[in-house]
């Protein structure tokens, strides 16, 4: 908690506010007054206080709901309830909503002091629990032990404590999001928000706004004024994913804040100053977009100070097994039910698979094996039927979803020569002989493509 905590007050009786905010303001205290519920939420949106003294009656939203959508805005901050004609009905349903604590009036000044400091360290406690939990536990959710994430998780602890922007980039479904987490769990501003938009999923008429924030009747649909996501972020770090889809007009704002640090909302005129890290991350190759005129150069060595590029999974085919059982682990979580298992035969077929959709195929392929193994033991037999069935349908598609050329082509190599190899049995030189090839070269190309015998 920086500087002074800051307070708000909900009553509707104004000697209420007044003495409470001149008791709390003399113990050195941040304190803003309100009095109805609307108020006080619009307030604690915008100012986000460390604590909030809470009346049960009000006038229009009463205390019970404003808490409840104080819960919503932000679960951390506590709340102290207050009432002149409380019950314990009412003390026992605020308290099961979150409520820190339930003073009554006319409210003693000891047990006010007493209550706030103990709320205050009840609500910095949390916060650090959590910051702690988040940063014991990064290297737990990047998975694996191979060469290529060691160095990957070490690069990301070198570079989490520095303020420097960082591009991350890798094909899709390899975790870039995962990294992005870490980077800020580990960071000096990991006790403030991580704010995350995906700039690929929101329309181009509406990122300014999602960005930037806008004024209320800005535009048709502007019914209240909303605040952006740099606004939101401020002292924290702001994740622009699939950075790449993002126009050359939007660019050139990201550019602007990043130089300037500086904004303003949609329709609006006033400046607002923030403090942003910002993360970006792409699957796409922008310094080819560059020459292909589709991202700015300036933005990209502004977003590029320190690189990090996620390894594909082919490049980290010792993880799998790994990954594997610890999504199986995770879905037999979520349903109750109890892990399947899978074979070391299994694992050895999991790991000759390519996996062009990375680590994501991985998770989705192994909650698909979880729902239709019909025993504990996932049988060998399934997961090379289901395999077999991608590789075709993969092939068919004239391996569209392969990054590269090399990879589409060597995507339906492979497919065809194991569905060629299942038609004869597994027999080399009829196969060869099928295909119009000499036996070696079918053998030599077995084994580039990691097909065994």
């Amino acid at each position: 908690m920086t500087g002074h905590p800051s307070i708000v007050i909900v009553d509707d009786e104004k000697s209420i506010l007044q003495s409470l905010q001149g008791i709390l303001e003399d113990e050195g205290y941040r304190v803003s007054t309100v009095l109805n519920g609307e108020e006080a939420l619009k307030l604690c949106e915008e100012a986000e206080p460390d604590l909030v003294f809470l009346d049960i009656w009000l006038p229009g939203m009463d205390g019970i709901e404003v808490l409840e959508r104080l819960r919503e805005i932000n679960p951390l901050t506590p709340v102290i309830m207050i009432s002149g004609h409380g019950t314990i009905e009412t003390a026992i349903k605020a308290t099961r909503l979150g409520a820190f604590d339930f003073l009554e009036k006319p409210l003693s000044l000891d047990k006010v002091l007493v209550t706030v400091t103990n709320a205050l360290r009840y609500g910095q406690l949390t916060r650090e629990n959590i910051i702690l939990r988040e940063k014991t536990s990064f290297s737990r959710r990047i998975l694996g032990g191979s060469t290529n994430i060691q160095k990957l998780k070490e690069q990301i602890e070198i570079v989490a404590p520095t303020q420097a922007n960082v591009l991350i980039t890798g094909e899709n479904g390899t975790g870039k999001e995962l990294v992005a987490h870490a980077v800020h769990q580990l960071s000096r501003r990991s006790d403030k928000p991580l704010i995350e938009m995906n700039c690929a999923a929101i329309p181009e008429e509406l990122i300014e706004s999602e960005l930037f924030g806008h004024e209320k009747g800005s535009f048709t649909g502007a019914v209240a004024r909303k605040k952006g996501k740099f606004d939101l972020a401020h002292q924290g770090t702001l994740f622009l994913d699939e950075i790449g889809d993002m126009s050359m007009k939007t660019q050139s704002k990201i550019l602007r804040i990043l130089q300037e640090r500086r904004f303003e909302r949609v329709g609006g005129s006033k400046t607002i100053t923030v403090d942003v890290r910002v993360l970006a991350a792409t699957n796409k190759d922008l310094e080819k977009e560059i020459e292909q005129g589709r991202f700015r150069e300036d933005l990209y060595y502004r977003l590029n100070v320190i690189p990090i590029v996620v390894p594909p999974l082919r490049e980290r085919t010792e993880d799998i097994p790994e990954l594997a059982e610890e999504f199986l682990k995770a879905y037999a979580k979520s349903t109750g039910g109890k892990p399947k298992r899978l074979t070391t035969g299994g694992l050895a077929i999991l790991t000759q698979y390519r996996w062009p959709g990375n680590v994501r195929e991985l998770k989705n392929f192994m909650e698909r094996l979880a729902i239709l193994s019909p025993e504990e033991e996932i049988p060998e037999d399934l997961i090379s039927r289901f395999l077999h069935r991608k590789e075709s349908t993969d092939a068919a598609q004239g391996g569209l979803g392969a990054p590269t050329l090399r990879e589409a082509r060597q995507q339906f190599e492979r497919a065809y020569i194991a569905g060629k190899l299942a038609e004869h049995g597994g027999n080399v030189s009829q196969t060869a002989a099928a295909i119009g090839i000499e036996r070696s070269h079918l053998h030599k190309k077995m084994k580039s493509l990691g097909l065994t015998d």
